[in-house]
């Protein structure tokens, strides 16, 4: 055949070639690099520690920090006390039902942490959640509900928490 094509002429490459993929996976590395210190809280406070369980962490927390001098911050933004209303309203376009992240300096002394609160429930923000640092469980502290699921169940007093109980050992 004098213009067709011969079968030795084209043959399959049956090689995969991975460069693409190589650097398809750097360059979103690197966007990873770059993206993932602008999604912290820069706003620096010493948290206290806390034995309770971690709960799950929501993709986008809107935390409120109040730091050790008793100033404010909404995010990253510092906002006057009597901004704050206003400030969350912007910074979750008024949606009165998302979940707020209070976050407080352990050196805030337990007053001002209520005014804050006071001033949230003020603003119409009812779901306040507590920040704090995990740390190692404190021996003797409560960590567990008692078997009716809550301490209120078993009585009208407030009931202290039972801690698991010790393994004992094999002789």
């Amino acid at each position: 055949m004098a213009g067709g094509l011969q079968d030795d002429d084209v043959s399959e490459n049956h090689e995969i070639n991975v460069t693409p993929f190589i650097d398809v996976m750097l360059v979103l590395l690197i966007i990873f690099m770059v993206a993932a210190p602008l999604s912290t809280v820069d706003v620096p406070v010493e948290l206290p520690v806390s034995s309770a369980a971690p709960a799950k962490k929501p993709d986008k927390a809107l935390y409120v920090t109040l730091q050790a001098d008793r100033s404010l911050s909404v995010g990253n933004d510092p906002v006057l006390w009597a901004g704050l209303g206003p400030a969350l309203d912007a910074q979750t376009n008024s949606d009165r039902n998302r979940r707020l992240f209070l976050r407080a300096d352990k050196a805030v002394p337990y007053g001002e942490l209520m005014r804050l609160m006071d001033a949230l429930r003020a603003a119409g923000y009812l779901k306040v959640a507590l920040v704090g640092l995990e740390g190692a469980p404190v021996a003797g502290a409560p960590n567990t509900l008692p078997p009716g699921g809550t301490p209120a169940a078993q009585s009208p007093e407030p009931a202290l928490l039972s801690s698991p109980p010790a393994a004992s050992p094999q002789p």
